[in-house]
């Protein structure tokens, strides 16, 4: 019998400082699955005992002191997906997946925090945008290999890849996040066999944002947004889709993130 199952991606951007905020989403939204990114903590002091106090006995997670970070929780049973590529020959901790049991069988789940790329679009002057390139592009390689069936690919992609996942598509043509280069690779990740769940609800000529800079003032007035949070599935998933919420209150929550959590609900 099909079961429904909450799903939530979220830039936590600091778990240890952030975790009164994961509980304000864990009791608003009660997820079943939760995928982080920038967890920011080293393995051995990733705090197991406050995560299953919310509810999550099963976890996966990779993380280093200071930066990057991915960590799935789980109500579910889930077995992690071992030997997955250390991308671009760096152990910097953007990539974790995990197979979850469903009571319509299993399924793959993949959670990905992209390097950001700095500030200059030029991989000859940027060496971090030059990294962010050469990162999609290996893993678009990747997935068009493996032929993902029964998929969910989620997390901070940090590229706002349509006209409409940006505030202003003209003024950020030439910003990074936004820059045809990068537009481009992830297009060709995205074709390599998934759908995109959130824009499966939201059509494309409308407005959608997930990050808001903390150098906007009044963020929710200048609304300055940015798309960079993504929910992907394959095909053979859409059917399973039943709704999608980006939760844009999170945003003016005690010390927030600059990224808001995104919801979507399956029925497995």
């Amino acid at each position: 019998m099909a079961q429904p199952m909450r799903l939530v991606t979220w830039n936590i951007n600091s778990l240890r400082l952030r975790l009164p905020r994961l509980e304000d989403l864990v009791t608003e939204l009660a997820p079943d699955i939760i995928c982080l990114q920038e967890t920011k903590v080293p393995d051995p002091l990733f705090p197991e005992d406050a995560v299953r106090a919310l509810g999550f006995e099963h976890l996966h997670y990779k993380g280093m002191k200071s930066y990057n970070g991915v960590a799935i929780l789980s109500r579910h049973p889930i077995t992690p997906l071992d030997n997955l590529p250390d991308w671009h020959g760096k152990e910097d901790c953007r990539h974790v997946g995990a197979v979850i049991t469903t009571p319509s069988g299993p399924v793959e789940l993949h959670d990905f925090y992209v390097p950001a790329g700095g500030d200059i679009p030029d991989p000859d002057a940027n060496p971090k945008f030059a990294h962010k390139l050469a990162f999609v592009e290996e893993v678009t390689e990747w997935f068009e290999e493996r032929k993902p069936a029964r998929a969910i690919l989620v997390g901070d992609l940090n590229i706002a890849p349509l006209e409409h996942d940006v505030w202003s598509h003209k003024q950020l043509l030439k910003i990074v996040s936004h820059t045809p280069p990068e537009t481009e690779r992830l297009n060709r990740w995205l074709e390599t066999g998934f759908v995109d769940a959130m824009r499966h609800f939201i059509p494309p000529q409308e407005k959608l944002y997930t990050w808001w800079s903390y150098r906007n003032r009044d963020w929710e007035k200048s609304n300055r947004g940015r798309r960079l949070d993504h929910v992907w599935v394959t095909p053979d998933l859409v059917p399973s889709l039943t709704g999608m919420t980006v939760v844009r209150e999170a945003r003016n929550w005690t010390s927030p993130s600059d990224h808001v959590p995104v919801v979507v609900d399956f029925q497995f």
